[in-house]
């Protein structure tokens, strides 16, 4: 059975947790990273032999930017990052209780 919460008027939902970014769609914009509050996530790099890598590494070696879940222990199920996701690469679901 999933976890319920309420709003303060008194609406009950269910959160819906950040579980998964899949690498291949995402285009590490950074919307997600900037509208979350609780530092889930962080920008990394893929280089061309497919390892992830610190984004800050020598830029020669990364292909692209991905946004990779560092603590996703911290996630409040708000929602707020797939809500700015453009290319909806992320996997939400609620916690079971």
């Amino acid at each position: 059975m999933p976890i319920t919460a309420f709003t303060r008027g008194g609406t009950e939902y269910v959160p819906e947790f950040l579980i998964a970014i899949d690498a291949a769609t995402c285009i590490g914009c950074g919307r997600c990273y900037k509208v979350c509050g609780r530092d889930v996530m962080t920008l990394k790099g893929i280089t061309d032999e497919g390892a992830i890598v610190d984004a800050d590494e020598d830029d020669d070696d990364i292909e692209r930017s991905i946004m990779v879940m560092v603590a996703p222990e911290n996630c409040i199920g708000c929602g707020a990052c797939n809500r700015v996701c453009p290319k909806n690469c992320q996997t939400h679901a609620p916690a079971e209780a």
